[in-house]
């Protein structure tokens, strides 16, 4: 995904303290609470009714603590490029501790969730992508293979199969994809329970699905432990990610403990299949609300891989990069569905943006379920429209940071590049093999959800070419 990018080292100018603006206020809601209900049942509203009253920077209360919300192109960039010790992710994210484990991700020290982040780098770059791109084509086809030559799926649920296979057997290796059959999957599914919104706030409150998210972390570390010690036993050496990892030191020259392993591994794996999977769904609903653009995306993949349904061309990376109209539709998809409606940070020194500041303590947010339906940023933005991005219109080429579904500035997701692939890899082949319609109304997005997936039911009827 292309944006547009302008380089600027210089933090926000201090503003002068007889000038400081008062944050607006969004009232409504109900004590303590505040606005947690309506976060519930439809955050979009809550968020353009506050936008529409009081602009780019407001404020809320939400369950006991202060938000300020920062939308616009402007906003995004004071915020994402914000250092760690004024806007804290880490003090927000302590709920995906459960599930990571002690020691990776939001729970190690900057300096070393850094350097645990560039193990990911060698995972991929592009020599690894060209492969994954194969890996993917087979797992897509052998999961359509079994649907016979017509049925009815829920799309929600296939897409997850999909990515989540997708994700294992690039990411994590032969042994994890081959484990799914011994109950990994299920175990996966549990984990993914954890990620709730009741779990953001109370992340050990002993819920029926955070006890499922606890048990099923230590039968992973398990799992994935009992397959180190066969490959140190054996001498076998795998080219994947854990292997990396395997051989992987700190700068002090410290290997990881297996512990560490299986966090970054979990990691990597939510990173790498849990947003895709919920906007993959996404492309279809829109797509059969908005059949008039499936010629155009048909006629694109003859071009590319040769007419019928049968694929005598592989799928490659410079194929999936050449699927122009299919991007778009992924991009209209990530700015219309964010599968993360926000992004918050704990302010940790007062953070000052346009004479606002935002004290110590507070809650900073941006919102990309927001700041993509800005009709200042994208005309009539509550239409599908892929072509928006197309030139010579390139809406998204306003500004810097229009679009903040993977994030943005050195916050923005490592694997973005991976997701597109994968995306235009399911959806390539769903399309090239399958005629599809809904069977049921389009859902609305399930905002019960930390990642914002459709509604169920989400059923569409396929018929095999």
């Amino acid at each position: 995904m292309q944006q547009t990018s302008t380089k600027r080292t210089n933090k926000p100018e201090p503003v002068k303290r007889a000038h400081v603006r008062p944050i607006p206020q969004l009232g409504g809601g109900v004590p303590f609470l505040g606005q947690a209900l309506g976060f519930q049942t439809n955050p979009l509203d809550v968020l353009e009714r506050g936008w529409k009253k009081h602009g780019d920077v407001f404020g809320f209360k939400m369950a006991g603590a202060d938000f300020v919300l920062f939308a616009g192109p402007e906003a995004h960039d004071a915020y994402f490029r914000a250092a760690e010790d004024h806007l804290s992710a880490k003090d927000v994210y302590q709920f995906t501790i459960p599930i990571f484990g002690k020691g990776v991700a939001y729970d190690a020290p900057r300096s070393i969730m850094d350097e645990q982040l560039k193990f990911l780098l060698p995972a991929l770059g592009t020599g690894r992508l060209r492969k994954y791109v194969e890996l993917m084509q087979e797992e897509i086809i052998a999961y359509t293979d079994e649907w016979g030559d017509q049925g009815e799926i829920d799309l929600a649920r296939a897409t997850n199969d999909i990515t989540v296979n997708v994700a294992a057997r690039c990411l994590l290796g032969r042994e994890i994809r081959e484990s799914f059959y011994d109950g990994f999957a299920d175990l996966y599914h549990d984990l993914q329970l954890g990620i709730n919104t009741i779990g953001f706030f109370a992340p050990k409150l002993p819920t029926p699905s955070h006890i499922k998210r606890d048990r099923a972390r230590k039968k992973v570390v398990k799992l994935i432990g009992g397959i180190l010690a066969d490959r140190r036993k054996s001498g076998r050496v795998e080219d994947d990610f854990m292997q990396t990892l395997m051989e992987a030191k700190y700068k002090s020259g410290r290997g990881l403990t297996d512990d560490e392993i299986s966090g970054i591994l979990l990691t990597v794996l939510f990173g790498g299949q849990h947003t895709s999977a919920t906007l993959a769904a996404w492309v279809g609903v829109e797509l059969l609300q908005h059949k008039h653009h499936l010629p155009a995306l048909h006629d694109e993949l003859d071009s590319l891989y040769g007419e019928g349904p049968d694929f005598t061309t592989p799928m490659s990376l410079a194929s999936l990069k050449a699927s122009d109209r299919l991007h778009r539709v992924v991009m209209e998809c990530e700015r219309m569905h964010p599968p993360l409606i926000m992004l918050v940070r704990k302010v940790m020194k007062p953070f000052e943006f346009d004479g606002f500041v935002v004290p110590e303590g507070k809650m900073a947010m941006v919102a990309p379920a927001l700041s993509h339906r800005l009709p200042t940023v994208f005309k009539d933005p509550h239409r599908f429209d892929p072509d928006r991005f197309a030139k010579p219109r390139e809406e998204h080429t306003k500004a810097n940071l229009t679009l903040i579904g993977f994030g943005g500035g050195k916050h923005r997701c490592v694997g973005m590049g991976f997701a597109y692939l994968q995306l235009k890899a399911i959806w390539s082949t769903f399309l090239k093999r399958f005629d599809f319609e809904l069977a049921s109304p389009a859902p609305a997005p399930d905002y019960g959800n930390w990642v914002t997936g459709p509604q169920q039911p989400c059923r569409v009827r396929y018929t095999r070419k």
